[in-house]
């Protein structure tokens, strides 16, 4: 397997308010270990209204900034939708892509997130896409085909050459608030079954530069076990990204899996 630097993502969600979300940020940069930093990426996604505010504080800094989400319309009437360009000019130079939340609490379609994810790449930012099937599609036995739907759908019409600004979040949403656990083992064989579907989609050198991290509640007590299965290759973490020392010892968990 080719080395890939782990990335660790904080989705705030609608949480922290204007102060909060300051010290939230600047806790986390300033006590980023050096060692850290050059082992594992780092970025926050803080809600639209802080995103300059933070993108300032971290613009010194090796955290990365990025959006919860991105329009696929370059600008226009399009009440409520926030563009790549607007999120550039925040400072942030990623951006989440059909986070479980909005594909599956909003329903927005495989080919939305498709045109979100073309429009994010052509504007210059990176993208995180997110992935995952439900509860009933998991005991109907259906989780690979389902998710191996959502990677080729999102990915349609992205070029090989466009890839290395593209990463992937696993999030099974049937462990997340249902009171049944997800083991590393789970996630690995998942991680594994994408990185297979994008060697075809692809190729093998161009899947195995992917970086596909989980995002099913990791916690400082399970972040070495599932960082270590071999193609998991960070996290996006939700509820423990608001607690700047539960954070970073995620992203320490991270860095020293890059190192063993």
């Amino acid at each position: 397997m080719d080395a890939r630097q782990p990335l660790v993502g904080g989705n705030w969600k609608m949480n922290t308010g204007p102060e909060e979300a300051l010290e939230l940020a600047r806790a986390i940069i300033d006590a980023l270990d050096a060692d850290w930093a050059q082992r594992c990426d780092v970025c926050l996604f803080p809600p639209f209204p802080w995103l300059s505010h933070i993108g300032r504080e971290a613009s010194d800094s090796p955290v990365l900034v990025g959006g919860q989400d991105v329009s696929d319309k370059i600008s226009g009437a399009y009440t409520g939708q926030v563009s790549a360009s607007m999120l550039l000019n925040s400072g942030c130079t990623m951006t989440l892509v059909g986070h479980s939340e909005r594909r599956h609490g909003l329903g927005e379609s495989d080919s939305l997130l498709n045109a979100k994810v073309r429009q994010a790449i052509a504007e210059g930012l990176q993208v995180m896409l997110c992935v995952g099937e439900q509860l009933a599609e998991r005991e109907a036995g259906h989780s690979e085909e389902v998710v191996a739907q959502q990677v080729a759908a999102g990915l349609e019409g992205v070029l090989k050459e466009d890839l290395s600004r593209i990463s992937l979040a696993y999030e099974p949403v049937w462990a997340i608030g249902t009171g049944r656990n997800a083991s590393p083992e789970d996630a690995q064989a998942m991680h594994r079954r994408i990185r297979a579907d994008l060697e075809k989609q692809y190729d093998a050198p161009s899947a195995s530069g992917v970086r596909i991290v989980y995002g099913g509640s990791v916690k400082p007590s399970n972040a070495d076990d599932i960082f270590a299965q071999p193609d998991v290759d960070g996290g996006l973490i939700g509820g423990a990204s608001l607690d700047a020392e539960a954070f970073l010892a995620i992203i320490q968990a991270a860095a020293s899996s890059s190192a063993s």
